[in-house]
């Protein structure tokens, strides 16, 4: 089932979609970076299976939903409220892999009454992070970005240029990602992806995310500009407007893989260190895109958290 509501605080429009048992257990399910609510999650069949009625919605300046200008990772917790008030939930629980990481912890730091249980996989740590190197460990590509996005001094026109050059790239081949990307992955993250399922899926949210264009540069139009993920880089390198140990009293399950390069193990093990009883799962033979396979077992331990 597909939904707009009205975003908090804000002219514009959030979009949602559902799937899952209708009558099982709500879980947010927040997308990556690049992403949108058509982000690899688990079957129908396997949803139902699970008891699970998954929740998914494009962050603001993603797939349907309007941007919010200078948003910060906190604003999620307040757009996921939003959805949920739309829903009647009195209660749910919330999932963020990768970039939806910082946006699960922020939901579970800020809307503690509410949030039953989260999940932070394969996440960054924010950027103000005491003894850690931020950028130790990252991929070439991650550096490169994350070094125009200097705190409180970003470079947005080259960020933006950058990511609108990805993004063209994507319209015209949904795979262009994944294949720049290719090079830097370790070989487990490379036998991940190159599962047709999951390359599918991937492709899908990659491609929602930035946009179709299929209007003609000679009429005057131009392509939709990568607006979300431009913020959401934005987002992970300002403060992030609240402290990963106020989620104290929610259960908290991180989840990694020792091989990542796209969110080093570091950052885990800051995370893990500074969120009072997280359970800190980290997989030594798994990289970034392991949390795919692994969604089904993160939605099964924030189900048993919250009943």
């Amino acid at each position: 089932m597909f939904g707009l509501v009205q975003a908090p605080d804000r002219n514009g429009k959030l979009a949602y979609e559902e799937w899952g048992d209708p009558k099982g257990y709500p879980v947010f399910l927040l997308h990556g970076t690049p992403g949108s609510r058509l982000g690899p999650k688990p079957r129908t069949f396997d949803l139902h299976k699970l008891g699970i009625r998954l929740i998914a919605y494009d962050r603001p300046g993603y797939g349907d939903s309007d941007r919010h200008p200078g948003r910060r990772v906190s604003h999620g917790a307040k757009d996921v409220l939003a959805i949920a008030d739309a829903l009647e939930l009195k209660q749910y629980s919330v999932v963020g892999r990768s970039g939806g990481g910082p946006h699960a912890l922020a939901c579970a730091a800020i809307n503690p009454d509410r949030v039953a249980s989260a999940a932070a996989v394969v996440s960054v740590a924010p950027p103000d992070a005491e003894g850690l190197e931020w950028m130790a460990g990252m991929a070439e590509s991650n550096v490169m970005t994350y070094s125009l996005m200097a705190r409180h001094s970003p470079d947005l026109a080259q960020v933006g240029a950058l990511l609108a050059r990805n993004a063209d790239a994507i319209r015209r081949n949904p795979s262009s990602l994944l294949n720049s990307l290719n090079e830097e992955m370790p070989d487990v993250d490379r036998l991940v992806v190159e599962d047709a399922g999951i390359r599918d899926l991937l492709q899908i949210n990659y491609l929602s995310a930035v946009g179709r264009y299929t209007g003609s540069p000679s009429e005057g139009d131009h392509p939709p500009q990568p607006t979300g993920w431009v913020d959401d880089l934005v987002s992970f390198r300002e403060p992030w407007g609240f402290r990963p140990e106020d989620t104290e009293g929610v259960p908290v399950l991180l989840w990694h893989g020792e091989q990542d390069v796209f969110a080093p193990v570091s950052h885990f093990q800051w995370l893990a260190e500074h969120i009072p009883g997280a359970s800190a799962v980290l997989q030594p033979s798994a990289a970034h895109f392991a949390a795919l396979p692994a969604l089904p077992r993160i939605l099964a331990w924030v189900r048993d958290k919250a009943l």
